[in-house]
């Protein structure tokens, strides 16, 4: 620490005025934020392996010349053991996306745009990154290859296998990982291969950017690798619906980055890093878990496992190493890893909610906006939710007009219990919503009819106007369109909008603001 503080004044040219610990995740490497007096910030590492530290160093500043989004190397200590990097902020993106990841895999759109725009980025540091580099830089190897592939599938055996007391014949299976890892480099391979790309080790600014981070493991290898890593992170639990369209978004982006296989080529050849990367992970789990006896990782297990019993689903074709296949079903079928039922954190009710303002107004607040054909007022739109059960709601302005939009065409989250004594206002149905997006299509005409008839009524001087959603109870589907609506309408035009809830008895204003540019 005193050494790291030293390394600092040598570069700065005083001491920090603040040093913080930062807690760290599996890594042996230890960081600390580091303040200076003007209220600036960097991070200072201090590393174990000097070998490690001399790969980090040298990748970043390799990448940081070709202008890519990770931390630049500020100051390096004479023996290697402790470096000063760029600060990228607090907010990873395993955090960013903790509220889809606690709703069993169900991510709101915020949530899903960040993984897409994190994985739309990661040919940039795979294949721009891979051009001059030096291969011999990288550390423990230079290259993913049979020796390497071999090791870690050892290590899945030593580290997870045999401590679960399953018993398996040790020179089939090793014959059929001897065939597994001739398959896995068995392509041309030129791209970097990150290793660890999962969302702890992406870090994303205010605007949602992603910045790549702890590379230091790295090769030239394949690029489905990484693929494999980022999307079939065991605690993630994305749907199979997020993660087809996620790999759409990559495999469009390396598109225009290299030239691609087939879409069934990349499909078939990703499916075996998948089970791969499977299988490495579990070894890992068990280290750090079984025998580290750390908590994080023993609970990362059962997902894992059940990332494992999904694979084995898959066409039987895909993965031709009969003994392996039939000693991996056999491992998931053990007792220790019977599935069990999902549970959730539970309040009173029996759910976890967002608060009841979910949707807060932009502190921008502008002035009403003014029709310049008259004087008369301000444009007021109306919002309301109602059940269909005890009819449509009255125009209060007494103007009549505007429009009624039947919700009842789209899935109702109603249906199921966890979600009947909640509101499309709470987090956990805002979810189940978005997750077929059966309510996102259905709200894409009404968004543009809302819009043109607000545009001509602002237009024209008129000061009212309504819109309605119906359900069925008047609590789900309804409650989370008319909030939605009313936000967009709020935003882009700067209106004041009142929201009504009627049978929810919730009644909230969207005060007047500068409009959306």
């Amino acid at each position: 620490m005193k050494q790291l503080i030293q390394l600092y004044k040598k570069w700065c040219g005083h001491e920090p005025k603040d040093v913080e610990r930062i807690p760290g995740a599996g890594s042996n490497r230890v960081y600390y934020r580091l303040w200076d007096n003007d209220g600036s910030h960097i991070i200072g590492v201090i590393g174990t392996s000097r070998d490690e530290n001399k790969a980090f160093i040298y990748l970043s500043q390799h990448f940081t010349l070709r202008k890519l989004p990770v931390p630049k190397v500020l100051a390096v200590s004479d023996d290697e053991s402790r470096y000063l990097q760029t600060d990228l902020g607090t907010i990873s993106l395993f955090d960013a996306i903790r509220g889809g990841r606690e709703a069993g895999g169900r991510y709101n759109l915020h949530e899903q745009e960040l993984l897409k725009r994190t994985i739309r980025e990661l040919p940039e540091i795979q294949i721009r990154g891979a051009r001059g580099l030096n291969w011999s830089q990288c550390y423990p190897q230079p290259e993913f290859d049979e020796e390497g592939v071999l090791f870690d599938l050892n290590y899945f055996k030593y580290c997870f296998l045999k401590a679960t007391e399953l018993d398996f014949h040790e020179l089939k299976l090793e014959a059929n990982f001897r065939m597994f890892a001739r398959d896995l480099t068995s392509e041309p391979m030129e791209s970097f291969l990150y290793r660890d790309f999962q969302a702890r080790n992406v870090m994303v600014d205010k605007d949602g950017n992603p910045y790549f981070i702890d590379f230091q493991g790295g090769r030239k290898g394949p690029f489905y690798y990484d693929v494999a890593s980022f999307l079939w992170q065991a605690s993630a639990k994305y749907s199979f619906k997020l993660r087809r369209e996620l790999v759409y978004e990559y495999y469009h982006s390396l598109s225009h980055y290299t030239e691609v296989p087939s879409v069934r080529h990349f499909v078939s050849r990703l499916a075996l890093f998948v089970l791969f990367r499977t299988l490495q992970v579990l070894g890992a789990y068990g280290f750090r878990g079984y025998f580290e006896r750390k908590e994080h990782f023993i609970k990362s297990i059962p997902p894992a496992i059940q990332n494992l019993r999904d694979l084995l689903k898959m066409n039987p074709s895909l993965f031709p190493y009969p003994y392996m296949m039939d000693m991996l079903r056999r491992l998931t079928e053990l007792p220790q890893f019977a599935p069990k039922e999902d549970t959730v954190v539970k309040r009173s009710d029996g759910f976890k909610t967002a608060k009841s303002d979910v949707y807060k107004a932009n502190p921008l607040d502008g002035p009403a906006t003014y029709s310049k054909y008259d004087g008369k007022g301000p444009l007021v739109v109306r919002v309301y939710s109602f059940s269909y059960r005890k009819g449509i709601p009255e125009d209060e302005s007494g103007n009549g007009g505007g429009y009624v939009f039947d919700c009842r065409s789209t899935h109702n989250p109603g249906r199921y219990e966890p979600y009947k004594k909640l509101t499309g206002l709470d987090e956990p149905v805002i979810r189940f919503l978005e997750d077929d997006g059966e309510i996102l299509e259905f709200l894409k005409p009404v968004y543009q009819l809302a819009d043109h008839h607000v545009e001509r009524y602002l237009q024209r001087g008129f000061t009212s106007l309504m819109f309605c959603f119906g359900c069925t109870g008047g609590q789900h589907r309804s409650v989370y369109s008319a909030q939605h609506l009313a936000e967009h309408i709020n935003e882009k035009y700067g209106v004041k909008v009142e929201i009504i809830h009627r049978e929810q008895n919730i009644r909230q204003t969207l005060q007047p603001r500068s409009p959306k540019k």
